[in-house]
């Protein structure tokens, strides 16, 4: 027979687990990790005339990315100024995949 704190422990591991079944599921769609190599491209193709080689920004009003407070913003945060643009920059919706901006952003954090 099972005991109640037994019958707790399950649900508690039921519920804690569940976010992770969901990622792994895919419950928003399709979930890969991030590509740096794609990532890469990407920026060369469409952000060094902006943002530099290394990061370090090429014009006015743009944001380094060399470890500063850019940097330090969450996925989502960079996500949404990328698709859809920020200050200077245009949005890359439509140009962009969403998978391409997250590529992206995985190569941005390998700058330093």
């Amino acid at each position: 027979m099972i005991s109640n704190n037994m019958i707790n422990v399950i649900r508690r591991s039921s519920f804690m687990l569940m976010p992770t079944l969901l990622l792994a599921l895919g419950a928003s769609g399709t979930l890969y990790a991030a590509d740096l190599f794609k990532g890469g491209k990407l920026y060369a193709a469409h952000c060094v005339a902006c943002h530099g080689v290394s990061g370090v920004s090429m014009m006015p009003g743009t944001p380094n990315f060399v470890r500063n407070g850019t940097l330090l913003q969450p996925d989502m945060m960079l996500f949404n100024s990328i698709k859809s643009g920020k200050n200077v920059m245009p949005s890359f919706q439509g140009i962009l995949k969403d998978q391409d901006i997250m590529d992206v952003i995985a190569y941005l954090r390998t700058m330093n």
